[in-house]
């Protein structure tokens, strides 16, 4: 099959991590997979030195002629069935090179997060009739786009994964200079993050009742964003940021934690929740959609309700000192993300897709 990934944004975040997995499982299977994407993007970097044939993009607009040129150009030159589109700009641009162009391609939007702009009748209409199909990576997150208007039929649900050799990057030399860096004992309780910004002044609001003696490590955000809540709120435990860290790199953080928290409501899946779990570090997450699907409730993670600061106080006090609890999430979630969440299975999944769509 001959595939074009379009994607404007490409920069540090899950997604990223997914289309760079995604497209290079299936250039490595054989398919000739072409990317566009801004050449100064973290995901050019990603797929740099891979079978996946790199095609630097601009993006402008979600109506810009040069980059409706551009697509026009790729299908042609590599000889494009399907366009697989990930972010907005690039899924007005996809069905409108189509449409203007006539070009002969299949066109399929991948939606990963809660959409924000879907739901009013002409866009549900352009968005229904322009595509193909549209993935989206959760059973929770298909709802989402059916309350919004879009038919069932046209929905496909292809869950997110990792690659299982991401679990073998874990590190146990760096792992002991990080918690030097961090000035982290094994023994310490250790409530961790790994998100942009997403909500986690909710673990803030829930330190006043916790132990003084737990650490905060929040991995994704800059240091002091929460200095005026934290003073607000008098907490005394302490509150250390990673900034920014590279998906190379990023394993390496999650056994510096004693638990790892996503309290985002706009993740369509979570995959830091995977990470975690297959990094052996059990997990609690909003009961919010995508994430709903990556945790099987009080079996390998733990739900609280986005905004119920004392169910999430107890969630944590439950990870943290019911060895029993902690043991079984433990075990349950590495089950999860080594058998179930995998990216062989998302790459095997999305093959089977694209060959059914084709031939349809």
């Amino acid at each position: 099959m001959n595939l074009l990934f379009l994607t404007y944004q490409g920069d540090m975040a899950g997604s990223t991590n997914s289309i760079a997995y995604l497209s290079e499982g299936l250039a490595n299977k054989g398919h000739r997979v072409v990317v566009g994407c801004r050449q100064a993007s973290l995901l050019y970097k990603l797929l740099s030195e891979t079978k996946v044939i790199l095609y630097p993009m601009t993006f402008k607009s979600k109506v810009s002629r040069t980059s409706l040129r551009q697509i026009k150009k790729a299908v042609k030159d590599f000889d494009i069935q399907i366009i697989n589109a990930q972010s907005s700009k690039d899924r007005y641009l996809a069905i409108f090179a189509r449409w203007w162009y006539r070009l002969p391609v299949k066109v399929v939007h991948t939606r990963r997060q809660t959409p924000k702009s879907a739901g009013g009748r002409l866009q549900n209409w352009f968005y229904w009739k322009g595509t193909d199909k549209i993935v989206v990576i959760s059973d929770e997150l298909k709802k989402t786009f059916i309350k919004k208007g879009i038919p069932a039929h046209h929905i496909a649900v292809i869950y997110n994964g990792i690659p299982a050799e991401k679990y073998s990057w874990i590190d146990p030399q760096k792992v002991a200079a990080l918690r030097e860096q961090f000035d982290l004992s094994p023994k310490d309780k250790v409530i961790g993050c790994v998100s942009r910004l997403k909500n986690q002044a909710q673990i803030i609001q829930a330190l006043p009742y916790l132990d003084k003696n737990i650490k905060v490590l929040f991995v994704g955000i800059e240091a002091g964003t929460f200095d005026e809540l934290v003073q607000q709120l008098g907490i005394q435990q302490t509150i250390i940021y990673a900034g920014k860290v590279s998906p190379n790199e990023v394993m390496n953080y999650y056994p510096l934690m004693t638990v790892n928290i996503l309290a985002s409501t706009t993740d369509g899946f979570g995959l830091v929740l995977v990470e975690a779990m297959g990094a052996k570090t059990p997990v609690i997450g909003t009961r919010y959609e995508g994430i709903i699907d990556v945790l099987d409730n009080q079996k390998n993670g733990l739900w609280f309700e986005d905004g119920n600061i004392e169910e999430l106080v107890e969630k944590i006090k439950v990870v943290l000192y019911n060895e029993t609890v902690r043991q079984q999430l433990v075990e349950q979630g590495y089950k999860a993300a080594t058998e179930r969440f995998t990216m062989e299975r998302t790459i095997l999944n999305y093959e089977i897709f694209f060959q059914q769509l084709l031939e349809h």
